[in-house]
């Protein structure tokens, strides 16, 4: 039985981990506990797991490191900077001014509100990244609105909850953030990739309220002309932002014609924006003598927001920002739009830390227990466990992200996002790459499967999110004084399906086509025409080893003879004759000895010259080298050397220096010159 349980760790570990979650206890907690228990359980069946359990007791001395490695990582330092910045803006009332205001923009048509609650929806998503304040923000505004003027109630609950969850998809998503930091991904390349999905889910959003504005027109009437206070004057929009585009587009071209300025388009589209924008408060401040009512309300309300999304996401994906900096730099903008709406007080900024603090704490006690968790997982091999599990599925690639996408949405039914990114993702990953699977279009996968568990009843949380502040009772509108019913919590579940089955939609899409999201590689670089050329680097054994064989050579050789010029060195050794030059790569033989391998002065493959017997080395040299027998002492002066002895030319017997000249110098001395290194004698 212990042997079973030992060989079988890694499964019965991760359903004890489920039923712990489904008695209800934290996910944080019940992390650390179920790593813990099993760690203990682990050490004491290691003997009897035949080498597949490798804990030990010295393993928990690496979680005080692995705790600091997750306190200090910078990527998840943008979670409290865009949360905090999603809730000041929250606060700060931009909601309810966008929601009017386009409002009355699609007031006029069928489903107006529902497109105006979907196109807030996805500016609040990539101004905030939070799915809560969105959804709490659009239910107070434009719930009460939206029934105010006929449209069904599971509709407008659909449209409220499900465009709120654009947060999740669309940058700044702190979802997108976590599942980079756990894949091991850029933040910044995440994004990028992001981009196209969410716009395109944006659309299938749209594109079902039309669908039901067309079949159900009773469903979601158009705004009544009373409702309209801003009036007409959509042409005159229309006008202004063709006169925005000219200025965009002339000062890109001075910008990067006559100027040479760099990023000139980017630049351009700046100066068109800020023109209208002054533009149009200008406008307002005299009158509106040149635009309508509306057109200014949509100008300066919708600048703001767009400024802040470029601030954050456009510094990011042109490489100025990091998303850590981006967080900071959209924590400050936010500040500086609720100042300028006289909406930044006290009150706010406290609750916003408060939220903050709470999020925070929340995601970094859920990474601690994921950290414990996962030494005591990947101790009994689980994550090999897993691997071999998901890889053996059928159909390959798309078998196992099939086979994934299924598991993940069952899963979210009962585990929200956060909980699905530190305990599932790092189990999946290691599959995924082992099958060749981009890791950034396998997070957008799962970022849109995981939108679905804000959706899906009985655990959706942007479904609880909606039901605290829709009305639970009958009250009376107070616009038109008539009495309202409630809104139930079956109508704002039945609302949601249709939404599920979009986002589902959206998974089979990116599944189908990467191309929308491996867009973030960029452009591919074509190699057939390039050529690789290298340089011509400088042979080493002609140069260094010639000159310095003939100036060790020379130095070492028996007085009287006559150095002969070394390849591309300062002279050959002696024991060479004239013009020989030494082995090629060495320093030089000394006198008498034949090159040996790896010895000084050795070509690679030669053997050693045979010794003479009793031979000694070189007077004044340097020791033997290593595999050199001793050689034959030099001869008394008078004598002539042997002739053929092994490794020294025969060479004339030495003659007497004529009366009145000096003694021939030693080779590599200039004559009546010191030894090298030492100064002259001092003259008395």
């Amino acid at each position: 039985m212990m042997e079973f349980i030992a060989g079988n760790m890694a499964p019965i570990m991760f359903a004890s981990l489920v039923v712990f979650l489904l008695l209800g206890y934290p996910v944080a907690f019940a992390l650390a506990a179920n790593g813990l228990l099993f760690f203990f359980i682990g050490v004491e069946l290691a003997p009897l797991s035949e080498g597949t359990i490798t804990l030990g007791w010295n393993l928990l001395g690496t979680m005080p490191e692995r705790f600091w490695g997750v306190l200090s990582n910078e990527t998840l330092l943008a979670i409290p900077f865009f949360t905090f910045m999603g809730i000041v803006l929250e606060r700060s009332g931009m909601a309810e001014d966008l929601l009017d205001t386009i409002g009355q923009l699609f007031g006029p048509i069928r489903g107006g509100l529902a497109y105006a609650v979907i196109i807030v929806g996805a500016l609040l998503a990539a101004t905030t990244g939070v799915v809560a304040a969105s959804v709490i923000a659009m239910g107070l505004i434009s719930l009460p609105i939206m029934l105010r003027y006929g449209y069904d109630r599971r509709i407008a609950s659909g449209v409220i909850a499900a465009s709120g969850t654009l947060a999740q998809i669309i940058p700044p998503s702190l979802v997108l953030i976590v599942l980079a930091d756990q894949l091991g991904r850029s933040v910044g390349d995440m994004y990028k990739a992001a981009l196209i999905p969410g716009m395109i889910l944006t659309g299938i959003y749209m594109s079902y309220v039309l669908i039901m504005s067309i079949f159900r027109p009773a469903s979601m009437p158009a705004l009544p002309l009373e409702a309209r206070t801003l009036g007409s004057g959509v042409m005159s929009l229309v006008v202004a932002l063709a006169v925005a585009v000219g200025i965009a587009v002339g000062a890109h071209y001075w910008l990067a014609e006559a100027q040479g300025a760099k990023n000139a388009d980017i630049l351009g589209a700046v100066a068109g924006i800020v023109v209208i924008y002054i533009a149009a408060i200008l406008d307002r401040a005299a009158g509106g003598p040149l635009m309508s009512r509306l057109a200014q309300q949509v100008i300066i309300v919708l600048i703001p927001p767009l400024a802040l999304i470029f601030l954050v996401l456009g510094t990011i994906f042109l490489g100025i920002a990091t998303p850590t900096e981006g967080g900071a730099m959209g924590a400050v903008g936010a500040l500086l739009l609720a100042a300028v709406k006289g909406r930044l007080n006290l009150p706010v900024v406290t609750q916003a830390l408060a939220s903050t603090t709470r999020l925070s704490a929340f995601v970094m006690f859920i990474l601690l227990g994921a950290r414990m968790f996962s030494l005591t997982f990947y101790g009994v091999n689980g994550h090999v466990w897993v691997e071999h599990l998901l890889t053996s599925l059928p159909g390959g690639e798309y078998g196992f992200l099939v086979a994934v996408s299924v598991l993940v949405f069952l899963l979210a039914f009962f585990l929200d996002f956060f909980e699905l990114a530190f305990i599932i993702v790092p189990l999946l990953a290691p599959a995924a790459e082992a099958l060749g699977i981009d890791l950034i279009w396998f997070g957008i996968i799962l970022g849109v499967n995981m939108q679905t568990s804000f959706m899906h009843p009985p655990f959706g949380f942007a479904l609880f999110y909606l039901r605290s502040v829709a009305p639970r009772q009958a009250y009376e509108d107070p616009v038109t004084k008539a009495r309202m019913a409630p809104v139930t919590t079956g109508q704002i579940y039945w609302g949601a399906v249709p939404f599920v089955f979009i986002q589902i939609l959206m998974v089979a899409l990116v599944i189908l086509f990467p191309q929308m999201v491996m867009h973030y590689k960029g452009a591919p670089v074509d190699t057939s025409n390039v050529t690789i050329t290298l340089p011509q680097m400088p042979g080493l054994g002609g140069g260094l080893g010639g000159g310095l064989g003939g100036g060790l050579g020379g130095g070492l050789g028996a007085p009287g003879a006559q150095p002969a010029p070394g390849a591309g060195g300062l002279g050959a050794p002696p024991g060479l004759a004239p013009g020989q030059a030494p082995a090629p790569g060495g320093l030089g033989a000394p006198p008498g000895l034949a090159p040996t391998p790896g010895g000084l002065g050795a070509a690679p493959g030669l053997a050693p010259a045979t010794p003479a017997p009793g031979s000694a080395p070189a007077p004044g040299g340097l020791g033997l080298p290593p595999g050199l027998a001793p050689a034959t002492p030099a001869p008394a002066p008078g004598d002539a050397p042997a002739p053929g002895a092994p490794g020294v030319p025969a060479a004339p017997a030495p003659t007497a220096p004529s009366p009145g000249t000096a003694p021939a110098a030693p080779p590599g001395l200039a004559p009546g010159g010191p030894p090298p290194g030492l100064s002259p004698p001092a003259q008395n």
